[in-house]
């Protein structure tokens, strides 16, 4: 159990502390009084106060933090001017974050889910520079009989170049885009005999395990992949050149998730692979078990997917205040603190629905239902 404890716990710590920090930075940046900058929900396990005031603590419940601006409940309180004037006197209202101006509060909030792209960036760089990138070509080795692949007209010897539009940089993306996809049908592009061909090809869903042993409801095609002319291409990069594919590697991430949700939503991507911290606890401690890189690797992912889903305009969520700072922006005041509640308990609902389905898709994985 703390095989799978430890990993996921330090995973956390550091995903939910970079986050918060974002926050945090643009709000002493920009003079508003921070009160707490806590890790975790509930009770407090420890901490102390930094010569600004500002308490620093660990709290029970490691599945999330908050940082809490001073003389506010949150950041949705946009209570009348002037009963703030009445409330503080001149020197307390230049920490007040609900008076400072909308861009500010704008770039505050954003800052947590920014911060966890920049930290998955930096993870990629890193490992880029000092381990290197695979950009090993990927050939077909083998397609298997009666396979979707053979059907559509894959052949041994076809090199990979595109799968749903994508750059095939090497062996390891295939499996990846493959897996990514959502659509009825995924889109091959490979070079044969110098000539480019386009192929359409009906993967089939079989349910399986992954590498880790976990149950997963995959994507195959039907097809051996190997490294082109048995060459391994594994290259340390320039900073540059790594900051270029790290960045493109966020994008791809990102921008794969939307479209993976979107299907979610409209009834084309599994949803069982929806999982919660259950699964992320388990798939870490697995993952750590391989070394330090897989594991820099995964925290990477989480990161990604902790700034994407911050970003949603959900109420709650950071991109439920930005969302609400939108409406300010268009109607040249706050809306109504009624409204914003009303808002609230929508998000609230939409929040626990989604924790409810992760947990139930995470315990079914365990065997337990």
């Amino acid at each position: 159990m703390l095989d799978f404890i430890l990993p996921f716990m330090v995973l956390i710590l550091v995903v939910v502390f970079i986050h918060e920090y974002g926050h945090y930075y643009f709000a002493k940046k920009f003079g508003v009084g921070v009160t707490d900058f806590s890790i975790g929900f509930g009770k407090e396990l420890f901490g102390w106060n930094d010569k600004s005031g500002t308490r620093w603590k660990i709290c029970w419940i490691p599945l999330g933090g908050y940082v809490k601006f001073f003389g506010d409940r949150n950041v949705f309180s946009q209570a009348d001017h002037d009963e703030i004037l009445k409330k503080y006197n001149e020197k307390e209202r230049e920490k007040l974050f609900t008076l400072k101006p909308l861009y500010q509060r704008a770039i505050i909030v954003a800052a947590g889910p920014i911060a966890n792209f920049i930290l998955a960036a930096i993870i990629f760089l890193f490992i880029y520079m000092f381990v290197g990138k695979d950009f090993t070509p990927a050939v077909i080795n083998e397609v298997q009989i009666e396979s979707p692949a053979e059907k559509a007209g894959l052949k041994k010897n076809d090199i990979i170049l595109e799968i749903d539009g994508t750059k095939v940089e090497s062996v390891l993306d295939v499996s990846k885009l493959i897996t990514m996809s959502t659509s009825e049908f995924i889109d091959f592009k490979v070079s044969r005999y110098e000539k480019d061909l386009f192929l359409k090809i009906k993967p089939n869903i079989i349910a399986t395990e992954d590498n880790l042993g976990n149950k997963i409801n995959k994507r195959v095609v039907g097809i051996v992949i190997g490294a082109f002319n048995d060459k391994v291409n594994h290259v340390k990069l320039g900073p540059l050149k790594a900051l270029y594919y790290s960045v493109n590697e966020v994008y791809f991430v990102t921008s794969s998730t939307l479209s993976y949700l979107g299907s979610m939503i409209f009834g084309d991507a599994d949803t069982s692979q929806l999982g919660g911290p259950i699964r992320i606890a388990k798939i870490s401690g697995q993952v750590a078990q391989f070394g330090i890189i897989p594991f820099l690797s995964m925290m990477a992912y989480i990161s990604i997917s902790l700034g994407l889903i911050n970003l949603f305009p959900i109420p709650l969520l950071d991109g439920g205040h930005l969302m609400f700072y939108g409406f300010e922006k268009i109607l040249g005041r706050p809306l109504s603190q009624k409204t914003q509640e009303g808002f609230f308990r929508i998000g609230m609902f939409l929040v626990l629905s989604l924790m409810f389905f992760a947990t139930y898709n995470d315990l079914k994985d365990l065997g337990l239902f």
